[in-house]
């Protein structure tokens, strides 16, 4: 590996060391991910005269990335500030940043069926950017990759497998069906003596077609993985969810051909399927299609950024949605407006803003809370929550918060407290789960 890669991790702001032999015109690195609300930064850093006194700042975005290909690529882990504010200058500092668990706050949501739905938001891969070399167990990507997977392949077995025509080769036995293969039949049975064989070539109708094949051997890629990857919080409820799945594909052959996957067409009964097609062909292209490179201690992974503050969004949907069922609801929409949740229950009716920012912990965002505010004084949300005004409509941020910040919204007062610069305005801080 002749590139440097160094670590670093999200909400970070200090020093980076930059190779000198960067270009000598350009002053400034960043990348934006793209989002429905506006590109949001996911690193950026200024050049420095020294170029080890040079200055990188890391928003909410993990993942790995190259500064400048070849020369140096930096990966940002999910690892929040338990203490904000606090400066990261040595390894004793280290204690007070904590590694979120971020595939356990994907479970958490996933259970309910319109929040899986959103996972192919959370992530942006560079498959056209050369690939980086990391440790395995470092590796963010092929995780989610896995979980979002399953969660859609245990939807196609729900609502039944695909049957389809698939074309076999076979040799038979004292009878012809479909084409005669002349070449094949003539080497392995007329030329070995076995006069009443004929290699034929004919379509059936069945279960094995091509799409439920290159499934299942994509399941047979993440039986393999499973063990391999130490980190995985849930690593029971992804059993389960294999457990549910894998009885549908027994009679399902996991011998695929690149060839044959190129040719699968869209079915509009089966829309599951393409999704389904496009998640095998990513989570097999990880490992180039061979089991054994499972087994390595490193990974070459393209480019990629997971998005935390979807994620953090998504987790909080979970969690409203666990408490208040279908009287909650997720990306309520006005004439360009999107509010992240609006709740509407027998003792709440609320406009809600998920904001994966640390700051609210001692402090606010008025920016933000003006955001919040104008969404509460539209007429549809007026209509929507049966309210009339001039009436007032509260509104809530939740925020992480590991030190003080509640574990769930189970039996909890969602409103105690309010903003103290603003009337109708509160907070809420949430515990995101860590890794130990």
């Amino acid at each position: 590996m002749e590139y440097s890669l160094q670590y670093y991790w999200e909400h970070y702001n200090g020093k980076i060391n930059l190779p000198p032999d960067l270009p000598a015109d350009k002053n400034e690195f960043s990348y934006l991910f793209y989002k429905k609300r506006g590109d949001q930064p996911c690193y950026n850093i200024l050049k420095n005269i020294d170029p080890a006194n040079s200055v990188l700042s890391t928003s909410y975005f993990i993942g790995v990335d190259w500064v400048h290909e070849k020369k140096l690529a930096i990966y940002v882990a999910p690892k929040l500030n338990t203490k904000p504010g606090v400066s990261i200058t040595s390894s004793d500092d280290w204690q007070s940043i904590k590694e979120t668990d971020y595939l356990n706050m994907l479970f958490s949501c996933i259970r309910h069926s319109d929040v899986a739905k959103e996972i192919k938001e959370l992530f942006e891969i560079k498959w056209d950017k050369p690939e980086i070399e990391i440790e395995q167990k470092k590796d963010l990507l092929t995780p989610l990759l896995v979980v979002q997977y399953l969660v859609l392949v245990k939807d196609i077995v729900r609502k039944g497998l695909k049957k389809a025509y698939y074309r076999v080769e076979e040799n038979l036995y004292s009878k012809v069906k479909g084409k005669v293969k002349v070449s094949a039949t003539i080497k392995r049975n007329l030329l070995r003596n076995k006069k009443l064989n004929t290699f034929c070539s004919f379509e059936e109708f069945g279960l094995n077609c091509v799409e439920n094949r290159l499934i299942k051997k994509a399941l047979v890629f993440i039986r393999k993985y499973l063990p391999t990857y130490l980190n995985i919080g849930s690593e029971a409820y992804i059993k389960d969810l294999i457990n549910y799945i894998s009885p549908a594909f027994d009679t399902v052959s996991d011998e695929v051909e690149l060839s044959e996957i190129r040719h699968t067409k869209p079915n509009v009964f089966y829309k599951e399927y393409e999704e389904a097609i496009r998640l095998s062909k990513l989570i097999l292209s990880r490992y180039g299609y061979n089991i054994s490179n499972i087994e390595k201690d490193t990974i070459s992974t393209p480019p990629f950024w997971i998005d935390m503050s979807k994620l953090f969004e998504l987790y909080v949907l979970g969690l409203l949605k666990d408490r208040f069922q279908s009287h909650v609801q997720y990306h309520f929409t006005h004439y360009g407006n999107e509010l992240d949740f609006i709740l509407k229950s027998d003792k709440y009716k609320l406009v809600i803003d998920a904001k994966y920012k640390p700051k609210y912990i001692d402090g606010e965002i008025d920016e933000d809370i003006r955001q919040v505010s104008g969404y509460a004084r539209l007429k549809k949300v007026y209509n929507f929550l049966e309210k009339e005004y001039p009436e007032s409509i509260d509104c809530l941020i939740i925020y992480p918060d590991q030190e003080n910040g509640s574990n769930s919204l189970a039996n909890i007062e969602l409103l105690n407290a309010e903003v103290q610069s603003y009337n109708g305005v509160f907070k809420l801080g949430i515990k995101l789960p860590l890794i130990s």
